[in-house]
């Protein structure tokens, strides 16, 4: 599964950029674990960049983006590319957002509710069982609903929240896409490592092109590092694009001819 590939194959590969704000310190594992995976390539996108140029997709990192001291992502969401990424989600664009990434997306209204400081009020770093609640998402239709992803989370602030009717809607709409779950997938408060309500580990959008989750797949892509679940992900965002271009191929030969 993990292969450069040849010089052919890469250039032909699927482009997600990496976006790079100032304080962002997993943007090389996202950069590492993508382009370990045959169809794809990452680059780096400087946050100050106004354009997504070809990219098929986007992805947010970890870390801690400038501004976080006031709240995480409060700053981040005005950088300029990401007026950019909001036109682009809202125009169907796939876009992941991971820890400081999924704080990011809420903050800019591409996800609802809140990411706050952990119930523990300490900071987090542990590897974790998640339960996929939403196998055909375009993030987890390769996983059958009720998978087991072991992903490690690392933050002071992934506890997520949300007001009873949003959280309604999350549940009624099948937005929730991963809770925190024993080894056994039972969602129960001792599996749960920062106080989320209702075990919540990661949502998408209504559309479900947008996804943002606190555990990190990006450091669960390679067996070597513990586990090589979080692959599952950014292959199953590579299915999703593949499936696209198939469908609107056909359509373009139609406005040819």
């Amino acid at each position: 599964m993990r292969s450069n590939g040849p010089p052919q194959a890469r250039v032909n590969a699927m482009k997600f950029a990496v976006i790079q704000f100032p304080g962002s310190n997993c943007d090389q594992d996202c950069v590492a674990a993508i382009n370990g995976l045959d169809g794809l390539r990452a680059e780096y996108l400087w946050h100050k960049e106004t354009s997504l140029g070809n990219f098929d997709a986007v992805v947010l990192p970890g870390g801690f983006a400038y501004g976080d001291y006031l709240r995480c992502g409060a700053i981040a969401r005005f950088s300029p590319i990401m007026k950019t990424v909001i036109s682009d989600a809202r125009a169907g664009k796939l876009v992941l957002g991971t820890c400081n990434g999924f704080q990011v997306l809420c903050e800019a209204g591409l996800l609802p509710g809140a990411l706050v400081r952990n119930r523990s009020l300490r900071f987090v770093c542990d590897m974790v069982t998640t339960r996929v609640e939403v196998d055909d998402s375009p993030f987890t239709h390769r996983c059958t609903k009720g998978t087991l992803l072991r992903l490690p989370v690392a933050h002071g602030e992934g506890c997520f929240f949300a007001d009873s009717e949003t959280l309604r809607e999350l549940n009624a709409n099948e937005q929730v896409i991963l809770r925190y779950a024993d080894k056994d997938g039972r969602i129960v408060a001792e599996a749960n490592p920062n106080g989320s309500i209702e075990n919540i580990a990661g949502i998408c959008n209504r559309e479900r092109n947008v996804f943002g989750l606190m555990p990190h797949p990006d450091r669960a892509s390679d067996a070597r590092l513990g586990s090589a679940d979080g692959a599952k992900m950014f292959l199953s965002m590579m299915e999703t694009i593949r499936a696209r271009r198939s469908t609107r191929a056909p359509e373009r030969e139609k406005q040819v001819a």
